[in-house]
């Protein structure tokens, strides 16, 4: 009898280690070896850090962050919806944190759970930070955007084992990854390395790409379009989110950037708000920027991109 009750605790005790790492996401790497042209023999050990703002801890909503750095092996960390709530639509993510960090909690691990409850897979790009040696200085480096094109190739060539629409990839990134949504979402006619395997084989254009309170698309002297995007006639659809009173990135870079995309006659839409300040991501505040999220949902929707695909 104690064989039988050893054997069957043992059993049960399998099956919730199964159903525990079942609900694990997904992480892979975005490399088979060494990230492309990566300059990181001075970067420290990856980690996590408490990003202090005027000697406090930065927070968002009242509550703490959590911030990733020293990342020198990109990986994509997938978290797919429930089975009979999938759209087919999947959206890589991209934190921010001025090329130095990644905001992984507010502008990560949250936005994925968001997208989770719309039906589409959430796909955590972690990009190499922080700037490497030799990247100039108030200037996008050039290595994410590599991390970036690789992501949407890699994400397209896993379709069907992930259950995605390979023409519905999106991007949604924050801040700094909001920038690298807009120059991923606009250089794809070029890949930015040497392809290395059959995966850079594959299209590195985003379907559609989501800024959030995006900088680094304005000069600053000059107040024109920064060359680090393009305007190619076949650009996808881009939806643009700011709050006027963001005095870390100004509402102008993504004014900029959208009107240089109306002019060239490139689909986009803007989306404004009074208040909001920076790095709100999805958690709810008082200011006016909370109503992005549903204004995201109704362009996602109108887009088809909310519609269930057909099963075959």
């Amino acid at each position: 009898m104690k064989r039988i009750i050893l054997i069957a605790s043992l059993f049960l005790g399998l099956l919730a280690n199964s159903l525990i790492a079942a609900d694990q996401p997904l992480v892979i790497d975005l490399w088979p070896g060494k990230p492309a042209d990566d300059n990181a023999d001075t970067i420290g050990e990856e980690k996590f850090i408490q990003l202090m703002v005027n000697g406090k801890p930065y927070e968002v909503a009242g509550k703490p962050t959590r911030w990733k750095t020293n990342v020198t092996k990109p990986t994509l960390t997938v978290y797919r919806p429930a089975q009979d709530k999938n759209t087919g639509t999947a959206m890589l993510i991209c934190p921010g944190g001025g090329y130095h960090n990644l905001g992984w909690d507010v502008e990560g691990e949250e936005i994925a759970e968001w997208l989770n409850s719309l039906g589409m897979t959430g796909i955590i790009l972690k990009y190499r930070c922080p700037r490497r040696p030799g990247d100039e200085k108030g200037v996008p480096p050039i290595g994410p955007v590599k991390d970036a094109q690789r992501a949407v190739s890699l994400v397209r060539s896993k379709v069907k084992d992930w259950g995605i629409d390979p023409q519905r990839i999106g991007m949604i990134g924050f801040s700094a990854g909001g920038h690298l949504v807009g120059a991923t979402a606009t250089n794809f006619e070029k890949r930015t390395y040497e392809p290395i395997d059959s995966v850079d084989e594959i299209s590195c254009r985003p379907d559609f790409g989501i800024p959030v309170y995006s900088g680094y698309f304005k000069f600053k002297e000059v107040g024109g379009l920064s060359p680090t995007v393009k305007l190619p006639a076949n650009a996808p659809p881009l939806l643009f989110v700011h709050a006027s009173d963001d005095a870390i990135s100004d509402v102008e870079h993504s004014v900029t950037f959208y009107l240089a995309l109306k002019r060239a006659g490139i689909h986009a839409d803007l989306h404004v708000y009074a208040s909001g300040g920076h790095g709100f991501g999805v958690r709810p505040t008082s200011a006016a920027c909370s109503a992005w999220t549903t204004a995201c949902t109704d362009w996602l929707r109108n887009r088809g991109l909310l519609k269930t695909t057909p099963k075959e």
